[in-house]
């Protein structure tokens, strides 16, 4: 035991409890996913779920594989690539815009040539624009207060990469848009260039909103529609299934397997997963997993801190925060405290593309924290 303990130690280099993090909430995700799917099984295969089980168990294995190469390079190449992937995303999401695959009224994904499977185009975009801002912010040691600085360099990307992913994936863009925000602040911009990129956002969510009523690729009835619910009819019926789920729940669940509401709650295996784990793993199971996001949010804090190069801080900080905003809109949503988005639990809940880019997020994390545990070694 000793000796697999020694390896994994060689192996896995970086900040243990972040590797510790992604390992407990995959198997989160097995235990949750594979409960979930029960509907899914007996729409399409005849009630297998170890279908699901399986295919969802080698995405699993296949993105912390993911993590495992990202985590062995030198984070700084991840710095020279970042211009190349901006320059690839943008014309990846125009091109998704106008003839992506339409799933739930949404394009949000291209079909991979000759193997069938759809590839969500936003998850990579986001990656490669925090990378980009990450290598901006750095580049300038000093504070930046300048328009040549800020504008073209870190506003004029964000609004484009944002305003690609807005119209089908508008809770996706507004978690890249509070990432930019929040990484523009920690690097030391200018704050009237974060007002300014603010109010930008605002103005193009009111265009959005306007061009809705043109164009329907533009899901503004949507928005509309699910903060009317919120307003006045306690969330819709999505949020009031899923409050039922955790109440269900109680303190310790009824047990793995034995939710109720999967049944009924669209979505369980997705958007709603968070309410499946109250509802089977109790208050318990679900405040393991806040746990986790917040274990995994003071690590995050710890290599911002202790790294020295200021791309290394900035990519963490912008991965980690894209992340954490992620989880814990999607756990507002099923304690239905914020309107339904959309959002999935990263690397809980069902998805391919979703659960590979979160890997790699992970994964480049764990390549800066490699670099500080050599630096705090050498000291």
């Amino acid at each position: 035991m000793s000796s697999i303990i020694a390896r994994l130690n060689a192996e896995l280099r970086g900040d243990k409890a972040i590797w510790g993090v992604l390992v407990l909430l995959a198997l989160f995700s097995l235990l949750a996913v594979y409960s979930s799917t029960g509907t899914l099984a007996y729409k399409y295969y005849g009630g297998d779920t170890e279908v699901y089980l399986i295919k969802h168990g080698m995405i699993l294995m296949g993105g912390i594989f993911l993590a495992y190469i990202c985590h062995l390079f030198d984070y700084m190449t991840f710095n020279r690539l970042a211009p190349i992937l901006l320059l690839i995303a943008i014309p990846m999401l125009v091109y998704t815009l106008g003839f992506g695959v339409e799933v739930n009224d949404a394009k949000r994904w291209l079909e991979v040539p000759f193997i069938g499977l759809t590839f969500q185009t936003s998850d990579f975009a986001k990656v490669a624009l925090i990378l980009y801002i990450a290598r901006v912010i750095s580049s300038k040691q000093d504070y930046i207060k300048d328009f040549k600085g800020a504008f073209l360099p870190i506003i004029v990307p964000v609004m484009i990469i944002c305003g690609l992913i807005a119209p089908a994936d508008l809770s996706g863009a507004a978690v890249l848009f509070m990432t930019a925000i929040l990484m523009m602040f920690v690097g030391r911009v200018s704050i009237p260039f974060i007002v300014l990129l603010l109010l930008l956002g605002v103005v193009g969510f009111a265009v959005l909103i306007i061009l809705g009523d043109v164009f329907p690729e533009i899901r503004s009835d949507t928005w509309q529609s699910r903060i009317e619910e919120f307003r006045t009819e306690g969330g819709g019926y999505q949020a009031q299934q899923s409050k039922i789920a955790i109440a269900n729940g109680g303190w310790i669940g009824l047990g793995p397997g034995n939710s109720i509401q999967k049944n009924y709650l669209p979505y369980a295996h997705a958007d709603f997963i968070y309410a499946i784990i109250c509802e089977e793993y109790g208050l318990i199971g679900g405040g393991m997993v806040i746990g986790l996001f917040v274990l995994f949010f003071f690590r995050i804090t710890r290599i911002v801190t202790k790294s020295p190069k200021a791309f290394g801080a900035m990519a963490a900080i912008g991965l980690g925060m894209s992340l954490l905003i992620h989880a814990f809109m999607n756990i507002g949503v099923s304690v239905n405290v914020i309107p339904v988005t959309g959002l999935n639990l990263p690397i809980i809940s069902k998805g391919g593309t979703s659960i590979l880019f979160t890997c790699i997020s992970f994964g480049i994390i764990l390549s800066v924290s490699k670099f500080v545990e050599t630096i705090s070694y050498s000291e």
